[in-house]
């Protein structure tokens, strides 16, 4: 009985071992670089727009924008902008809102 249990048990450790994700995917955009990649591009179009620019608006210039590669952050929607945009702001505790970072550029 515990030879049975011990087999399986490897048996399970093994399968769930074998799902796993071992590697970093080619298309993974939850990395550091890739973040700061948002980032940059994220300021780039804040600096190219105006001052009043809204979050929804922000993240259709961001989508068509040239530098953005679509196969790449091909999960990037608006919760991810908004995502990353309060990371920007606890990062620059002076900074309160898109118009703020504007000014700031």
């Amino acid at each position: 009985m515990m030879i049975f249990f011990i087999i399986s048990l490897v048996a399970s450790m093994w399968k769930i071992y074998a799902f796993l994700p071992n590697k970093e995917l080619a298309d993974d955009d939850t990395t550091e670089a890739s973040q700061e990649e948002l980032k940059i591009l994220m300021l780039k179009v804040i600096k190219s727009s105006d001052a009043n620019l809204k979050a929804n608006d922000l993240y259709k210039k961001m989508r068509s924008d040239k530098d953005f590669d679509e196969k790449h952050f091909w999960r990037f929607n608006q919760n991810r902008l908004n995502q990353l945009l309060n990371q920007h702001y606890l990062e620059n505790p002076d900074v309160f809102s898109i118009e703020d970072i504007y000014k700031t550029i």
